[in-house]
């Protein structure tokens, strides 16, 4: 069975919804290794319809222009694209089809293909959303700026159940980036304050 990750960029307050004012100013080689590791392996990107309409508007004349990024470009391209949309409009883009019915059917089938090893979800905060709800996905990497946005959509919504998350890894970056790679994890044991009152700063010390 495939590895479902999804890649984000993040503020301190939790906004995914990246404001280039915010964003690029800490783009440096280290972010562009992180984001060169999400994408290396990948066999399928699952992208929502903004997210896919933001990378058809630019990587395809990133690849014909042939500069330092045609290479990623390229990459892009060539990798398969699922995208989630009720449109029926041309994508514009090769190697790009559809999610055919329910997300959440189409994905988990997805994730039973073989020859499937890794599917990327890159942004598609909605997409990654409705995945997490489903247990579907497998590590949450995220690149947490070190700023407060202050407006724009966030990453989790409010509501039940709760999403405990198991650290796999954290990278600092000389810019001030946290690089945070989770998986899906279970709570430890139930505990209330009685079973924490030992830990209390100055507890044991009479």
């Amino acid at each position: 069975m495939s590895t479902i990750v999804s890649s984000l960029f993040i503020s301190l307050d939790g906004v995914v919804e990246i404001d280039p004012a915010w964003h690029f100013p800490y783009f440096d080689a280290n972010m562009g290794a992180a984001v060169g590791e999400d994408y290396e392996g990948v066999d399928v990107m699952l992208l929502g319809r903004v997210t896919y309409d933001s990378f058809a508007g630019a990587w395809p004349e990133r690849e014909a222009a042939g500069g330092e990024d045609a290479t990623f470009a390229a990459q892009l391209g060539d990798t398969r694209k699922i995208v989630a949309t009720r449109g029926t409009q041309d994508l514009g883009w090769r190697s790009v089809e559809r999610v055919e019915g329910d997300l959440v059917e189409a994905v988990t089938a997805l994730k039973e293909q073989p020859g499937i090893g890794k599917i990327l979800v890159a942004g598609s905060v909605s997409i990654v959303r409705q995945l997490l709800a489903a247990g579907l996905i497998d590590e949450l990497r995220l690149l947490v700026h070190p700023v407060a946005a202050r407006k724009g959509e966030r990453l989790f919504d409010e509501g039940e159940p709760i999403y405990p998350l198991h650290l796999l890894r954290s990278d600092v970056f000389p810019t001030g980036v946290v690089r945070l790679i989770y998986a899906p994890a279970a709570l430890p044991a139930a505990k209330d304050y009685e079973d924490v009152t030992d830990k209390v700063p100055g507890a044991g010390t009479d």
